[in-house]
């Protein structure tokens, strides 16, 4: 079985591109010879800047052969279908063989393909692949018509064996295929020869290439950390710099050069974002300071003066970019500790936040009246919440954050201190972004968390309000990541927060800004009396009283409005809550028996109550119960509508007849004195546990008792009985939503 070996080569591919690429290359190569019968043992893709690679091991000599047998029409009809079907097999009608069948004489027709070189197949599959191959962006040059993300200056393409390499023929917009490659494109330029992948590889090292992107990301490392440590120093790990420098390079020669002393005093996360954004530089920190006091760069070959040049020009250009952003950091720090975050604040008047939603001013008045309604809840203090919430956007009219975006936040600390704000206002600035996903981690400090959750609730109420959800698989505006932050920031800091109300709140604020056309002090009295009624009807009604019976038309729209878009929203967390509880192993059924329950917008609460039910259902003595619950509803339900009356009272043990009659009237009361205080104290393992006891009881009592007797006296005591059954149950999460 002969071995493949490919070789795509070109000018540089972007590093960000190589990985993909790569498997893009080793997907349709394969897919294509299996598709055409060629089977193999294995196969790796490799990149350098310059390369596609492709190695694959015990492939077919030829695809075998294939016989393949079609039904045709009956001996004896209509020769137009005889012939139709000979032209479909490419056969002639001697070459056609009667059967005999259940239904009488057929034809049937023998097709064989016979099998044909892998080499055929290859260059087949090759050429189709170059010609279509899936760049994110691609160019063309010269006079031809064949795109490719950079120039393609030549195809390697051998097959190796027992009987030696051949090359595989093939020609693609004037390029021919070849046995032949080149190695570093300064050390070691001239073509060569290879036979196999092992010779490839070992010829490409001595001509200073390493092939293997892993090995030259870890070479990389290796010798940065060796060199810091040698300095006494620790290199910053960024393996997301690590993969792209290891994409910038074929021969890599680890370098580390020293910051000039002038620079030494901006934050460590300037000097590391500017470093790693503007030179692919890594950053080297001194562990008893903390300061970022060398860089590390990779160059692309070795020198005779062991890169002193290189290191020399580097060091230049790095220079001129940390006087840029000293000289950001220098102005932005004269200004808030002249006059604070007040002149940035007010630029935010003037940046749109959305054309429907306002401003980032308008949006951050919102945020921080939101945080003080919150504050509470989370264990925070008002006015720290709501100066945290004015300020936590303020970084974004600096000149540092308009020159490096990704330091929003994170520069809003540097600067509130800077300005003696309390701490708890820098810290918020600092993590109300967070969580930005699933493995991001959570504040816990009660300003910051505040603040986080006003945010991300005044952008999730603001899009809902103007209709602007998530579609399928549409989400432009991270939607889902802001309800999965608002989750997390719930469940891990143990909050205890009745979302509808602050869901109300946040959109009377942002509808009021929208429509614009009724008064101030009436939503000033609206969001007073949500905050104290805590349910919007309520609150709408005791306003409308204080500002008579014909309000403005855009006040009578909120009646509207506000609780359906309440409504939807809690629809949509209580969604993202199944995805997240997917990892947990709850059942998205499980969950919905608990959100039908009351106090469903209290995320923490609904979760403590899925894990306790989810727990229960997963024993026996749960999933039985379940089912007797069923049966219990189904034989109440069936027959209140037959009778046409509810039975919900009136059960009596003086009317039962059986033992075990008498034993669901004992366990019942027993269940009903246990899972009363303990949801009450929101105990809910206890209380599944007291409901999962009945297993027994309801059990025996169907085995025992027909429930639909003759005797009218005892057929409504048991229809009664079931309804205690269900009423019990139901106290603790909806049965009914259960599957199975």
């Amino acid at each position: 079985m002969p071995d493949l070996l490919i070789e795509l080569f070109s000018e540089e591919i972007p590093a960000r591109m190589q990985t993909r690429a790569g498997e893009d290359l080793k997907k349709r190569i394969t897919d294509g010879l299996v598709e055409a019968g060629l089977t193999y043992a294995g196969a790796a893709a490799l990149t350098t800047p310059r390369r596609l690679t492709l190695a694959v091991e015990g492939l077919l000599a030829e695809s075998p052969t294939v016989r393949d047998e079609r039904k045709g029409p009956k001996v004896g009809a209509p020769d137009k279908a005889i012939e139709g079907f000979l032209r479909g097999a490419g056969l002639t009608r001697d070459q056609l063989e009667e059967r005999e069948t259940p239904k009488g004489s057929v034809y049937f027709a023998t097709i064989e393909k016979p099998g044909r070189p892998a080499a055929e197949i290859v260059a087949e599959v090759l050429e189709a692949t170059i010609l279509d191959f899936p760049w994110p962006k691609s160019m063309r040059w010269g006079s031809g018509a064949m795109r490719w993300v950079r120039p393609l200056h030549s195809i390697l393409c051998i097959l190796s064996g027992e009987t030696g390499a051949h090359i595989v023929p093939l020609e693609v917009e004037g390029i021919t295929s070849s046995d032949t490659t080149e190695g570093h494109r300064f050390m070691a330029p001239k073509r060569f020869a290879v036979s196999s992948f092992e010779d490839y590889a070992t010829k490409l090292k001595r001509s200073f290439v390493v092939l293997s992107p892993d090995e030259r990301a870890e070479h990389i490392w290796n010798d940065a950390k060796n060199m810091a440590f040698a300095a006494g120093l620790d290199v910053v790990e960024d393996r997301g710099l690590l993969a792209e420098v290891a994409g910038l390079v074929e021969w890599p020669v680890v370098l580390m050069g020293q910051i000039d002393e002038e620079f030494l005093d901006l934050p460590p996360e300037v000097l590391q974002t500017s470093m790693k954004e503007h030179q692919k530089f890594f950053s080297v920190r001194n562990p008893k300071t903390g300061r970022i006091e060398r860089f590390i760069t990779v160059a692309n070959r070795e020198t005779a003066d062991n890169g002193a040049t290189i290191l020399a020009g580097n060091q230049k250009v790095l220079s001129a970019r940390l006087a840029d952003a000293k000289f950001f950091w220098e102005n932005d720090l004269r200004i808030v500790k002249s006059d604070g975050f007040e002149p940035w604040v007010s630029r935010l008047e003037n940046v749109t936040f959305h054309a429907k939603l306002g401003s980032q001013g308008e949006r951050v008045s919102r945020i921080a009246a939101l945080a003080y309604e919150l504050a509470p809840a989370v264990g925070a203090d008002r006015e720290l919440s709501m100066m945290a919430a004015q300020g936590c956007k303020a970084d974004l009219s600096s000149e540092m954050v308009f020159e490096f975006p990704e330091l929003q936040g994170l520069m809003g600390r540097y600067y509130a201190a800077a300005a003696d704000l309390p701490e708890a206002v820098g810290l918020a600035s600092e993590e109300h972004y967070s969580p930005l996903g699933p493995s991001d981690s959570v504040p816990n400090a009660p300003v910051s968390i505040t603040v986080a959750l006003a945010d991300k609730l005044d952008t999730l109420t603001g899009f809902w309000a103007i209709d602007e959800k998530p579609t399928g698989s549409k989400d432009p505006f991270a939607l889902r990541r802001a309800a999965l932050g608002v989750t997390r920031l719930i469940l891990e800091n143990d909050l205890r927060l009745r979302l509808d109300r602050f869901f109300d709140s946040q959109f009377v604020r942002i509808e009021s800004g929208i429509n614009g056309n009724f008064s101030a002090e009436s939503v000033e009295d609206l969001l007073e009396e949500i905050a104290e009624h805590g349910v919007f009807g309520a609150a709408f009604q005791a306003v409308k009283v204080k500002i008579g019976d014909t309000p403005p038309a855009g006040f009578l729209e909120l009646e509207q409005k506000v609780p359906d878009a309440s409504d939807d929203l809690l629809s949509f967390f209580h969604d993202r809550l199944k995805v997240f509880l997917r990892d947990e192993g709850i059942r998205h059924d499980v969950i919905d028996a608990c959100i039908a329950m009351e106090g469903n917008d209290d995320l923490n609460l609904l979760v403590k109550r899925a894990r306790a039910l989810n727990a229960v259902i997963a024993t026996e003595d749960g999933e039985n119960l379940v089912q007797g619950f069923k049966r219990a509803n189904n034989i109440l339900a069936q027959a209140e509508e037959k009778d046409g009356v509810e039975y919900s009272y009136g059960a009596d043990v003086k009317f039962a007849e059986t033992e075990s009659e008498k034993a669901l009237f004992a366990a019942l009361d027993a269940a009903q004195t246990k899972i009363d205080p303990a949801l009450k104290a929101e105990d809910f393992p206890a209380a599944m546990a007291a409901m999962a006891a009945l297993r027994g009881p309801v059990d025996a009592f169907f085995e025992d008792v027909q429930v639909n007797t003759d005797n009218d006296i005892l057929r409504r005591n048991r229809l009664n009985l079931l309804s205690q059954i269900r009423q019990i149950c139901s106290s603790v999460a909806d049965l009914t939503k259960i599957e199975g």
